[in-house]
């Protein structure tokens, strides 16, 4: 009887064990949409590194369209539905309207790599702070875009009076300064953009060179712009506040911790495959190049300067939105 109790007391205190060791690991749900491509490298990288530095023991499991629409990542991250997400925030401005503030034509022709540390300094404004946390949502880290272009199947364009009457997917600032030209925004769900310029619902589609490659919009492109420099999408990775804090330290660390050499990672990784690859695929496809003149681009950037201010008075009953403007413009003023 005593080695039986033995036994059952050893086998408990190994179950015990076992018990402790599965508590110990923590997983995460991330939530994602379309296939992995370089818009999600700095999220493939963060698992990656996050999963090393802790032998294991914190994984991020990446869902690509199995946990949300891409629409509504925000809200399952405020009830918990899972712990980490990227979005972009022009899918809803006015869920997140402070950080919109980044999608702005600035009219500035910036690195990635900078882009990268402005959305970051910009994450941590206390307007920007207090906006997401309506949502228990902490912003962990940015998915710095290249200036956006169009691509478009219309008549090859000769003039800005072009884009009157246009049918255009893009982001808020973009399409800002297109919609003074006359330009329709239209909205269609990322994965049926090529099918949507196809058959006509819309026009033109504006995106970074990864979401040309991603949706084949350049396809069956007619034009495709080389310089409009207005600007591109703010699509930033967050995390369930309440996750976060609940983790254990060394696990927060190493996530927080991993963020600077993600990022750097999708910057090299854009630039020296991304940018190139586009361009060899409308060489290919022979899409027209269309490069705006001076004069033309004057035009559009004193388009831009009555965009931006309509965006501060829009909002300056919300909270200080000429304080985050110009806190903003600051940030890429500089080099």
């Amino acid at each position: 009887m005593k080695g039986l109790n033995t036994v059952l007391a050893t086998s408990l205190v190994l179950t015990g064990m076992v018990v402790a060791d599965v508590q110990a690991a923590t997983e995460w749900n991330v939530s994602l949409w379309g296939k992995r491509r370089a818009f999600t490298e700095n999220v493939e990288k963060l698992a990656e590194l996050v999963e090393q530095k802790t032998n294991g023991e914190f994984k991020l499991k990446l869902s690509y369209g199995g946990l949300s629409k891409s629409r509504e990542n925000l809200d399952g991250i405020s009830f918990g539905a899972f712990e980490m997400a990227q979005f972009c925030s022009f899918y809803h401005t006015d869920k997140n309207p402070t950080i919109t503030v980044t999608e702005l034509p600035f009219s500035k022709d910036v690195s990635l790599a900078r882009v990268g540390e402005i959305y970051m300094e910009v994450f941590k404004h206390p307007e920007v702070t207090k906006d997401l946390a309506r949502w228990n949502a902490t912003l962990l880290m940015p998915t710095p875009l290249p200036q956006y272009n169009i691509a478009s199947k219309s008549d090859e364009m000769s003039s800005l009076e072009h884009f009157d009457g246009l049918r255009v997917r893009g982001p808020g600032g973009i399409m800002g300064v297109l919609g003074k030209l006359g330009a329709v925004k239209t909205s269609v769900p990322f994965s049926e953009v090529r099918q949507s310029m196809d058959s006509g619902v819309i026009d033109a589609a504006s995106f970074a060179p990864h979401a040309h490659l991603a949706t084949n919009s350049y396809k069956v492109a007619n034009w495709v712009t080389t310089n409009l420099n207005l600007g591109s999408a703010n699509c930033p990775v967050v995390v369930n506040s309440e996750a976060l804090e609940m983790l254990k330290p060394a696990h927060k660390e190493a996530l927080l911790g991993s963020v600077d050499e993600a990022l750097a990672y999708y910057v090299e990784n854009y630039e020296q495959n991304t940018t190139a690859k586009f361009d060899a695929a409308i060489a290919q496809e022979k899409v027209t190049q269309v490069t705006f003149t001076p004069d033309q681009t004057l035009k559009l950037n004193d388009l831009a300067a009555s965009v931006r201010q309509d965006w501060v008075d829009k909002y300056k009953d919300r909270f200080d939105s000429q304080a985050l403007f110009d806190f903003t413009e600051k940030q890429f003023a500089q080099k």
